[in-house]
């Protein structure tokens, strides 16, 4: 149970970004198998309109709307029609929308590169905390928010620079915004997964050979998108800072805090070995 013996995840009236595809149409799924209704919002109105159109096949409550989160504007469209939709504020922000981009060192990354995929990795959750924690903390109800972040935030793997940069700065807007947050009845989750199974890294910017090496890691490793949006909206009800579904995340966290340039040095082997 979370703050006030609130499940959060239950009932919700959540905003989802990046639902029309991999982790968050998982989030919309469960969050509607939990009884909530459920904003979907994408970049690509029809794939965030597929994804509602499924939940209501089941039964669920959902709509669709446009949102580009790197544009201010935009989140703040998306809090109009939230509010217009539940007929109030939310109960639950998902900050999920993201691409991946590697495969070149610092220095040989096109800059154009770092700007894409910090303006939505990083740029996105920070739009949407800034746009949604006053409304969610205003409103005097049990909330919260999940920014969907990476293993990747501490893991340092070379040749993802941008994408290892995006994941680290929403890993430290969480900790600061939870910190900002206690007391008020909103509970801040991160959710810090290795691999999932899902299409991000074919659409992304990602050399070949990152791809096949991704592509194998995901298989053999991945966790499915449903299994890391449960376990997620688990911890949130729990009050939990930090989700990290996967037992390798748990342990490069752990052994990244207690012998960093160890853990370092070891990342920069390893890529070596492998690529």
């Amino acid at each position: 149970m979370g703050l006030f013996g609130s499940r959060r995840s239950h009932r919700a009236d959540a905003v989802i970004t990046g639902a029309g595809s991999g982790i968050g149409a998982a989030f919309a799924a469960e969050l509607a198998r939990r009884g909530g209704r459920v904003l979907c919002s994408d970049i690509d109105l029809d794939a965030a309109q597929a994804t509602a159109d499924a939940l209501v096949a089941d039964g669920g409550t959902a709509q669709a709307v446009r949102c580009d989160v790197t544009d201010v504007d935009d989140v703040y469209r998306l809090a109009e029609a939230a509010h217009s939709w539940f007929g109030g504020a939310p109960t639950l922000v998902v900050n999920n929308a993201g691409v991946g981009a590697g495969g070149a060192p610092i220095g040989e990354t096109d800059l154009a590169d770092w700007r894409w995929v910090l303006g939505i990795n990083l740029w996105g959750p920070i739009h949407g905390c800034h746009v949604f924690a006053p409304i969610l903390r205003d409103a005097g109800r049990p909330a919260g928010i999940i920014n969907v972040a990476s293993a990747a935030a501490f893991g340092a793997a070379p040749g993802m620079a941008a994408y290892n940069v995006s994941k680290a700065g929403t890993l430290s807007l969480s900790e600061t915004l939870a910190a900002e947050l206690a007391g008020t009845g909103v509970n801040v989750t991160v959710l810090c997964p290795t691999f999932v199974k899902t299409n991000i890294v074919g659409a992304g910017r990602i050399s070949d050979r990152s791809t096949q090496l991704a592509d194998n890691l995901m298989r053999w490793i991945g966790f499915s998108p449903q299994r890391v949006a449960r376990t997620c909206l688990d911890t949130l009800d729990r009050g939990g800072l930090y989700c990290m579904p996967q037992p390798e995340a748990r342990i490069g966290w752990g052994i990244k805090r207690f012998t960093p340039t160890v853990y370092t040095r070891a990342a920069g082997l390893v890529t070596r070995v492998t690529t």
